[in-house]
């Protein structure tokens, strides 16, 4: 009798995987293509309704499944998230890299048509994200400790805290776009939103990560090596952050 026989191991396959890589395939190069490259508006929405809930649906799927993983069944989450993190930093920092080169070769800084950036702003917002970093630390130290409640209140809490930080990050953009400051304003314009814009949509890719802890939490699931991806991975956003304030507001 083989091994995977006695020990009860068997393979387990999902389709998560694919949905989420043809959702990604549908939503980011194909309509930016068809919209950018090929002036055709229409054939970018087809691409984007049928994208999106393959992508969304995908990306339900698997965290239903890694929520409902069994206690005690070996994973590879834990050892996978260190490996897509150096990927996301290395993203980061290609986005760095590009703005050093431009500011360094930069006859003035900054260009003509940008406003003053307030610092106060960015500021609040980052008391606000280590705020919450510390809450989701507290609210895992509750969770080992058996206190199943605490640690839901605590996540409310950090999920507030990010919500609250989006919206700051909105209100910044209302206020410089009144002020005719965009993406297509000058090349620090287009720098700011693309850095800026990257690391909140990871924020919010964070919140999307602990609703789908919160939810099944609420029902009495919960799987711990999911809470720990989770704060790993909210934890190197508020890392990011760091870099993108010292960057973009104070140099």
């Amino acid at each position: 009798m083989s091994a995977h026989a006695t020990t009860g191991e068997h393979w387990e396959t999902s389709p998560a995987p694919l949905l989420v890589a043809m959702g990604c395939l549908l939503v980011l190069p194909l309509p930016f293509a068809s919209y950018f490259q090929y002036q055709k508006p229409g054939v970018a929405i087809g691409f984007l309704g049928v994208g999106v809930p393959v992508l969304l649906s995908g990306i339900a799927i698997w965290v239903q499944e890694g929520v409902t993983q069994k206690e005690g069944q070996f994973g590879y989450s834990q050892l996978a998230l260190p490996i897509f993190i150096i990927s996301e930093a290395l993203i980061f920092l290609g986005l760095f890299v590009s703005y050093w080169v431009v500011r360094l070769l930069a006859s003035s800084w900054p260009p003509d048509g940008t406003p003053n950036l307030a610092i106060t702003t960015p500021i609040i917002m980052t008391i606000v994200l280590v705020s919450s970093s510390v809450t989701y630390h507290i609210a895992e130290g509750k969770l080992e400790k058996g206190d199943t409640d605490g640690f839901k209140s605590m996540l409310g809490v950090t999920m507030l805290l990010g919500m609250l930080f989006l919206g700051m990050t909105s209100f910044e953009y209302g206020h410089l776009i009144a002020e005719k400051f965009t993406p297509s304003a000058n090349i620090f314009g287009s720098a700011f939103y693309s850095i800026t814009g990257f690391h909140a949509a990871h924020v919010f890719i964070g919140l999307c990560m602990f609703l789908a802890v919160l939810l099944p939490a609420l029902k009495g699931n919960m799987n711990v090596d999911f809470v720990k991806c989770a704060g790993v991975y909210w934890h190197f956003v508020d890392v990011v952050w760091f870099f993108v304030i010292s960057q973009i507001y104070f140099w």
